[in-house]
């Protein structure tokens, strides 16, 4: 399995665990000059939307997923992030950034992830 693929599976995974919370998805595997965006929902209890970086680890010989979202991957996804607010012609939404970490079978969310002094 290449990695464009085991990303795809991971995803669906991730958007699976979302949608059991009561995620709504707007859309994967958004593209700018910057970067992608693996995943965009709407989080419908908090009316926010949210932009989910989606990391898996097989194992944990190289650190789990958060430890890999450097600062300059969180540069480039709140770019990123910004480029498909402009399109969208999204302005009045809060919107926040995650991270779900799936290490073998385990699943960890983290909301608010990233923060705007990252730039």
């Amino acid at each position: 399995m290449d990695k464009r693929s085991v990303g795809t599976k991971y995803e669906g995974i991730a958007m699976s665990y979302l949608a059991e919370k009561g995620y709504f998805e707007l859309g994967r595997n958004y593209y700018s000059r910057y970067g992608e965006l693996d995943l965009i929902c709407r989080d419908r209890e908090k009316s926010e939307i949210v932009f989910v970086e989606v990391k898996y680890r097989k194992n944990a010989e190289y650190g789990d997923g958060l430890e890999s979202v450097t600062r300059s991957k969180q540069r480039k996804l709140v770019k990123t992030a910004a480029v498909y607010l402009k399109e969208k012609k999204i302005k009045d939404i809060p919107y926040r950034f995650d991270i779900i970490s799936i290490l073998g079978d385990e699943i960890e969310h983290i909301e608010n992830a990233i923060w705007g002094d990252c730039l």
